[in-house]
Parts: structure tokens; sequence; C-alpha cells
């Protein structure tokens, strides 16, 4: 009897993926895309998205434009403005000054690109760097903003990129969530505008695909835990159990979201392992950590959230979500946008060094950038010291790096005032579209049956930007 339990106990341990039948067709649902993916060889297989909530001032961080200083305080030309659509918070202003960035710009690298003195770090790595300085959105507020870029529509309710990605191409790993989500607060702004958890849910995909948020403390995933006097032999024997009982009634009723129900068990019941050691960084070297800033052993910040999505991807996590809080200056910027980025800068750029080190920047896809960009004219009272900027969708910056992204180039170009696109004009759609076909999806292919209409991430629109491409 000894050996028979201690066995069992050994099986459970060694080997709790293939041990039941049951149990490995449910691995099989997660492993596997629910679409015949990919379309054609991908260059990517990883993404780290490093969105930027609030909308960097691509003004004062990448778009130089030297003729704003120089006409600083002049009003906004109406031949240049063209009645484009105000937000509420400056449509009742009497007039629109200009107003440049009062930080240095220079040039980095062998590309040339120019980048302000806030972003030293970036600056340094500016050949491995694509940069979109022609991006452009439909959306002047920041939920429908955020909403769009995270889901590709304005409206509630669509399924998540990363939930896309997982319904698409299945997962690359058998213990952790193939779409993981981490918050970070910046110190530009003490209010920062919220995040909802629908941002990265499954729409309407299965709950298989939903983004899983991890955060610092005791319990980096709510709930994952087993209660006190529950020893993890005893919980796998009820999820055996369960999961037994699961089966007949989803052989009985045909309700896929049984089986969806069962498979999130099993990921729970691998994630009490494996979640706790890819969380614990305090083994990281210093040279590591240095890298990464001083704020790296700090839990829940950028630069630590930083080096866990390094780790996630080492584990093959498929994408991997980083959303920093913060960038919406609508005043006092000058103050508020050198300390946002400064939470950024340094973080970012060892990410992206630790990855190429590593020999996964390769194939793992980083996106930096936020919902749209801000105004070159002052919202509010424009002084020698001071100006903030209103939100703005026509025109702004995003950088990436790896996953099959031409480095060291800068795409896209604005107006001498930054106000408009005056060459290659990348929408949200397009960018979606791009980082489909880097990884083998065709965009216009991958859709969701639901409601009578098939549904993409693209919507109706999108076009491939090629340039961009290695």
């Amino acid at each position: 009897m000894g050996f028979g339990i201690g066995g069992l106990a050994l099986g459970y341990l060694l080997d709790p993926l293939d041990f039941g039948k049951e149990r490995s067709s449910v691995v099989d649902m997660l492993q596997k895309g629910s679409l015949s993916l990919p379309h054609f060889a991908p260059k990517a297989k990883r993404i780290i998205y490093l969105f930027q909530s609030g909308g960097p001032s691509q003004l004062d961080l990448f778009d130089y434009k030297p003729m704003l200083n120089q006409n600083r305080g002049m009003d906004l030309p109406e031949s240049v403005r063209m009645g484009q659509r105000l937000t509420g918070m400056t449509s009742g202003q009497q007039n629109f000054p200009l107003t440049g960035s009062i930080y240095e710009f220079a040039q980095y690298g062998e590309s040339r690109a120019w980048l302000s003195e806030l972003l030293p770090y970036i600056g340094k790595i500016s050949d491995e760097l694509c940069f979109v300085k022609s991006m452009h959105t439909d959306a002047i507020n920041h939920d429908p903003a955020i909403t769009f870029f995270q889901t590709g529509s304005q409206l509630p309710g669509r399924p998540s990129f990363g939930s896309w990605m997982s319904y698409g191409l299945g997962s690359l790993n058998n213990d952790l969530p193939s779409f993981i989500v981490m918050l970070s607060k910046g110190t530009g702004r003490a209010v920062a505008q919220p995040l909802y958890s629908r941002l990265w849910g499954n729409g309407f995909l299965s709950s298989l695909h939903q983004g899983v948020q991890f955060r610092a403390g005791k319990d980096p995933v709510l709930y994952l835990k087993n209660p006190d006097g529950v020893s993890k032999l005893e919980r796998r024997h009820m999820l055996d159990y369960l999961a037994k009982i699961n089966h007949q009634h989803a052989d009985e009723f045909g309700d896929e979201q049984i089986l969806d129900r069962i498979a999130q068990y099993e990921m729970a019941f691998r994630m009490q392992t494996s979640v706790p050691e890819v969380m614990d960084i305090k083994n990281e070297p210093d040279s590591v950590l240095q890298m990464y800033g001083p704020d790296s052993l700090k839990p829940s910040t950028y630069a630590s959230n930083c080096i866990l999505a390094r780790r996630l991807i080492e584990k093959d996590v498929r994408f991997v979500q980083l959303y920093h809080v913060g960038w919406d200056q609508h005043e006092n910027l000058p103050a508020e946008v050198k300390r946002q980025a400064k939470d950024v800068d340094q973080p970012t750029a060892a990410l992206i060094l630790d990855l190429k080190q590593r020999g996964l920047l390769e194939d793992t896809l980083v996106i930096w950038g936020g919902e749209f960009g801000r105004t070159n004219y002052s919202q509010g009272i424009l002084t020698d010291i001071d100006y903030g900027r209103d939100h703005h969708p026509r025109c702004f910056t995003i950088f990436m790096a790896g996953g099959g992204i031409k480095p060291g180039i800068t795409y896209g170009q604005t107006d001498d005032l930054g106000y408009n696109i005056a060459e290659n004009p990348m929408h949200v759609h397009d960018l979606q579209a791009t980082i489909l076909h880097l990884f083998g999806i065709d965009h216009q292919q991958m859709t969701y049956k639901y409601q009578g209409r098939r549904f993409r991430l693209t919507d109706v629109h999108g076009n491939v930007h090629q340039k961009i491409l290695a």
C-alpha cells in the first residue's frame, strides 16, 4: 500500500500532464490554437507589449520639431488644424499657442534617430529600434482609444489582442498561461487614468484565452494557493474527480464551456508551482538588476515588471502585456513627463538588450507606445517654463524591436509643426495587421463567427506595412 500511494504521488509530481487520458486532452486544448495557423512562416514567436497608458508626448520624447520652438506662442494656424476635432478640455480655449519642447534633442547611433534628453538609455539602443512617427487613431479620449488598440474596436466587448493570439496560435508552454498581464503606476502623475480588466478579456472567445493578471506580493495570482489544510496531492485528487464529473456533463450536454473550465483548473494546478518560481527575481545576478535600474527589486514597478517579462518570455509565454500608467500630462508637463520618462527609459533599454544577449530578441517582438499623442499647442496658459498638452489622435510615435522588425529605421513623418502626418500614415488596424503578419497570420483570415458575423481583430480594415519588416 505504501509503494502504491507513493507511486501515485510521484506520478502526479513528475508527470502531471500525461497522468490520465482526460488530463492529456486538456493539455492539448491549451497548446493547440483553434485555427490552422500560422498561414505562412512566422518571424516572431512571442510578444512583449509595453503599453504606455495616458498618451506619451511624442513632441517631448521622439518627434523633434525646431519650427515649433521658433514659433512658440503663435496661434495654431487654421490651415494646419483644418477644423479637426478637439476634446472638451481645450475646445473652449480662445487660442492654441504653439509650444515646442523645453528639452534638448540629439541624434543617436548610426541610424541618427532623434530622441529627447529624457531618454538617454533608449537613445543608446536606437539602432535596435524601428520608430514609427506616423501612427494615428480614430479615438480622442482614453477609454475608447486604449480599447481600440487592445481589441480593434472602440466599444467594449471584443477579444483583446493577446486573446486573439492565444486563440489563433495556442500556447508555447504547459505550465503558464499564454497571455499574462502586469500593471505599474508611474511617478509622472499622481492620479492616473484607470485601467479595466476587459482590456485583457477574452470577449466572445473561449475563456481559455483571457489574460491572467500577475500581481506583486505573496499571491501573484489571486485564489491560486490551496486553502489551509489542503495538500497538493489532495487538490490533485479533487481536480481529477471534478474533471471526471465535468466530462460526464460535457458529454451529456455538449457544452464546450465545461471543457474550458476543466482546462483552467488544470492550468491553475500547474501554476501553483510555476508562478512562484518565475516571480522570484531575487536570484537574478546583480549585473542584471543593475542593468534594469534602481527600481528593479521594488515590486510592481515598471523595472521589476520588465524583468518578469523577460523571465516569462524565457518560459515561452506567448503574449506578455505591461501597462504603465501616468502619461496623461494636461498640465505641468515638463516636470511630470521627466519623472515618467525616467520610470521607463533604463528598464526598456535593458529589456531589449537583455533579450538580445540571451538570443531571444530575434523571435520576440517588443512594442512600446500609448493610445494617442499630445497636441503641439499648450492646453491652458503657456509660460516660459510650463505648459500642458491635450490628446492628439492625428499623429504620434511608437517604437518596436526584434521579432522580424527592421532595426535602426524611422518610418513615417509629421509636418513641420507636428500636427498632421506628412508621409507613410499607419493606422491602428495597420499596426495590428503588421504584427499578426510577423507571427505568420493573415489578419483577414483569422476570424471568429459570433452572432451571425465573422469578426477579426482588424475589423474590416488593416494593411501590412512591408517597409518596416526585416
